[in-house]
Order: C-alpha cells, then sequence, then structure tokens
C-alpha cells in the first residue's frame, strides 16, 4: 500500500511539472517575424518580445513601422505562449520549440471562437515580404492615390484615397476611407508589385497589388478572417473624399446634443451636470474594440490633460458590442487604464445602428467609429467629424491635428 502511495504521489508531482510548463520554457527575447496564412497567402507580422521582471511573463510588441503597439501580457500554460488581445477579442496561442512558434489566431464573439488563422514565427528575422537586399525595383509609388475598394461578393464599392512613401523598395503610408483609415501599413515595392500589411491584434490587412503599364495600381486587399476585396488606384496629387463635417449631421430642429449614460461603475453622468457648464465640451463616440478609436484616443487623452486647465472637457460615449454593465464596464475601464484617458467614458449602447438612433436620436446617423462632436461653451454643437485620420496617414493626420488645436482655441477664447 505505501508503495502503491508513493507511486501514485511520484505521478502526481510528474504532472504538476509537466502542467507547469511555465517553468520549463525560455522564450528568446528581441525580433520574432511571424506570418498569419489565408487563402494560400502570407501575412507577414513583426513581433518584439521582451521578458519581464516576474522571470515568467513576457511583453510583446507588435512592430507596424513606426509604431509599436503594445499587446496585453504573454505568458505560458500547456506547453503554449499565449498572446492575448481582450480589447480585441482575440489570441494567439503557440507551441515553441527551439526558434520556432507554431499555432493559431483566434477571435473570439460572445466569449466563444468565431474563427482563426495559422500562425507561425521564427526568432531572429526582422523583415515583413522580402529580406535586406532581395527587393529590386525602379518603381515608385510615392504620393496620394485616388482608390476605389470593391467587394466582388455585393458590389458594394468603397471610395479611398491612398498615401504612401518609398524610400528605396520600402513603403509605408495607409488608405483613407469615409470612415477611418488602415492605419499603419508598411510593405514593399519588389519588380512591378506591390506588398503592404498591418497587425493590431484586431485588424490584419494584407494588400497586394500589381505596378500596371500606364502606372495605376490593380491589386487584392484580404482582412481579417473572411473578408476579402479588390482594389485599384490611380495616382492623383489631388485626390480627396467626401468632407469628413458633413456626413454626420443634427437633424431640423436640433442645436445640441443631451444624453445621460452610466461609467464603467455604473454612476450616471448628464451633459446637462455641472461639470461641463459654461465650458466647450468634446463627445468622442467610441468603442473598445475600436483601432481608429485607440488612435483618435491616442491624440485626446494627452491633449486633454495638456489641456484642461484652460475650461474644457472631453466625454466618451462608448457603443461595445454588449450593453450589459457586468460586461462592457471592465471593458471600458481596460480601455482608459491601457490608454491613459483622464476624462469620463461612459456606456451609451451596442455598436448598432439601432443603439445609437435611440441613444443620440438628434443625429441623422452615426457612420463611423470614431465620431466626434464640438459643443460650444453655450451647449450648441458647432461641427460634427466623421472617422479619424490617424497617425499612420501622414499629412491627413498633420492636418487633422493642426484643424483641431485651431477649433479648440477659437471655443475655449469665446464669452
Amino acid at each position: 500500500m505505501r508503495l502503491i502511495n508513493s507511486v501514485v504521489a511520484v505521478m502526481f508531482f510528474v504532472t504538476l511539472a509537466a502542467c507547469d510548463s511555465s517553468s520549463q520554457t525560455n522564450l528568446k527575447t528581441g525580433i520574432w517575424r511571424a506570418t498569419l496564412s489565408r487563402d494560400a497567402h502570407k501575412l507577414p507580422v513583426i513581433l518584439d518580445v521582451s521578458k519581464n521582471p516576474d522571470g515568467k511573463t513576457y511583453t510583446v510588441y507588435s512592430v507596424n513601422g513606426a509604431e509599436k503597439l503594445r499587446l496585453d501580457t504573454a505568458y505560458f500554460q500547456n506547453d503554449s505562449l499565449h498572446i492575448p488581445m481582450l480589447l480585441f477579442d482575440s489570441k494567439i496561442v503557440a507551441k515553441l520549440e527551439g526558434d520556432q512558434l507554431t499555432g493559431k489566431y483566434y477571435r473570439y464573439l460572445n466569449g466563444a471562437t468565431s474563427g482563426f488563422l495559422p500562425f507561425e514565427a521564427k526568432f531572429g528575422e526582422n523583415y515583413k515580404f522580402f529580406k535586406e537586399g532581395e527587393a529590386k525595383s525602379a518603381k515608385n509609388i510615392s504620393g496620394s492615390w485616388a482608390t476605389l475598394f470593391k467587394n466582388e461578393l455585393t458590389g458594394d464599392t468603397t471610395q479611398a484615397v491612398g498615401n504612401l512613401s518609398q524610400t528605396g523598395t520600402a513603403v509605408e503610408g495607409s488608405f483613407l476611407t469615409p470612415t477611418g483609415d488602415y492605419r499603419f501599413l508598411t510593405g514593399s515595392v519588389n519588380g512591378d508589385s506591390l506588398y503592404l500589411s498591418t497587425f493590431d491584434g484586431s485588424n490584419a490587412y494584407l494588400f497586394k497589388a500589381a505596378i500596371q503599364a500606364d502606372g495605376s495600381l490593380n491589386g487584392s486587399f484580404w482582412s481579417g478572417l473572411k473578408a476579402y476585396k479588390t482594389w485599384k488606384a490611380k495616382p492623383d496629387p489631388s485626390a480627396k473624399l467626401p468632407d469628413a463635417d458633413k456626413l454626420t449631421y443634427l437633424k431640423p430642429g436640433f442645436e445640441t446634443v443631451n444624453f445621460t449614460f452610466p461609467d464603467a461603475d455604473g454612476k450616471n453622468l448628464s451633459l446637462t451636470d455641472a461639470r461641463f457648464k459654461g465650458k466647450p465640451v468634446i463627445i468622442q463616440i467610441l468603442g473598445s474594440w475600436c483601432p481608429n478609436c485607440m488612435d483618435e484616443t491616442n491624440f485626446l487623452a494627452p491633449w486633454y490633460k495638456k489641456n484642461k486647465e484652460r475650461g474644457v472637457e472631453i466625454v466618451g460615449l462608448a457603443f461595445e458590442r454588449s450593453d450589459k454593465p457586468e460586461v462592457s464596464g471592465p471593458r471600458i475601464k481596460r480601455m482608459s487604464d491601457r490608454l491613459g484617458i483622464d476624462y469620463p467614458v461612459l456606456l451609451a449602447g451596442t455598436n448598432t445602428d439601432e443603439a445609437t438612433g435611440k441613444a443620440l436620436p438628434m443625429l441623422n446617423k452615426v457612420m463611423s467609429y470614431p465620431t466626434t462632436i464640438f459643443i460650444d461653451k453655450k451647449g450648441k454643437v458647432r461641427k460634427i467629424h466623421t472617422g479619424f485620420s490617424g497617425p499612420g496617414t501622414g499629412k491627413y493626420y498633420d492636418d487633422f491635428v493642426a484643424e483641431f488645436n485651431g477649433l479648440m482655441d477659437k471655443l475655449i477664447s469665446e464669452k
């Protein structure tokens, strides 16, 4: 009996040791080149990994050109590396074998897996599509591009403006649409072909295009797990989108916005509260799931810290995937902590047309996340801006910052 108990005890401790793989696994720190596989194409991702002071967990950044986007704390469990991206309902789970990781990039919906893409990574490789010196081309695609994306299944089209910059064969930039941009795209030109990609936990974008004899681009665009579009672009220095200040507007008879919604702790806040009276107010319509909203918040949060003493307020209206406070409240808190938000963010409803129409009946429609409403000291709406041109759009972002500061200086100085 004692022998049996001893054998059982040994087996028990062996099993514990096998489950506690974090003590047995050591992920190399530095640059990893990863790929997501989709429709026989490889979407390249650059990851920068460092070990945390606890010696067990890791900090992982997704590198997209000038952007280093921190993902959630990575850890080992059951012999696999887990890299969660909680704000975007996604996670990478991969087994480590020497200098290689093999696994899957998962997307989740309401707590259940909605799909996945195969994931691979190799340590020490720091390139996207081509190793240094491999890409060769006499083509240069720098400049503005009048672009049209088309969903071949539905026939729907989206007007866009490409803003691309090429140095040697390396390319960076983005595409702007009426509702936002495709964030930080980086890649290469090789021969007569263009390759671009980005990955931020939510967006997994792969662009490929052939450079035509007339200088135009004819390409394909893979997005996430399933989305696919074709696209065409022509060089056009004067390419522009519809006026972003005219897409969302007040219905006839309205001059202001009114609301009362709870914050992440369940405390109601209203635009008629004393903290907002007599001050210019910026209303940020956003979602914790929205990368473009993250870009806008990365501008607004530090701007507010620097300027709040001038007598200005910002309030965020979050339209989440769930209207249950116990589900979305923690997500809003996580977003606020991650992005350093000092202003209140309220749970306004779900990100559906029906919910936004009910929450903000004075607007014709919320077309985009984010949408930003500027209110003067008298409580009147002075401007509604649809979408956001993030830092990946270059000069368009610079123009937005200049216009924003000009408008806010004016609203703050008014009597």
